[in-house]
């Protein structure tokens, strides 16, 4: 009997600790959840404002080419040619 004794306490102490290591590894993944979630939402306001900035740096680029800059004139004549045939387009569809 008295080893029966031993091995429930054995039991109880190997359960205790169990119990404990759960309590723990569930504590840990709740932060690990919330900071995932604190990451995504960071990233996804980081990702626009790199949207933002890229369409500030093209209406940049056409201001600078309306400007005079040689740099960017001919990205600025290529989006100007495409905007007037993309308006020729809706015209002719709303001739028809």
């Amino acid at each position: 009997m008295n080893e029966l004794s031993k091995i429930i306490d054995s039991l109880e102490v190997k359960f205790f600790k169990m119990s404990k290591k759960l309590e723990n590894l569930e504590k840990v993944n709740t932060e690990l959840t919330q900071e995932l979630t604190m990451i995504r939402d960071e990233m996804q306001q980081k990702n626009e404002k790199i949207r933002l900035l890229q369409n500030e740096l093209e209406s940049l680029k056409i201001t600078n080419s309306l400007l005079g800059s040689e740099e960017y004139k001919k990205e600025t004549k290529l989006k100007i040619n495409a905007l007037i045939r993309e308006i020729d387009y809706c015209i002719a569809q709303l001739s028809d």
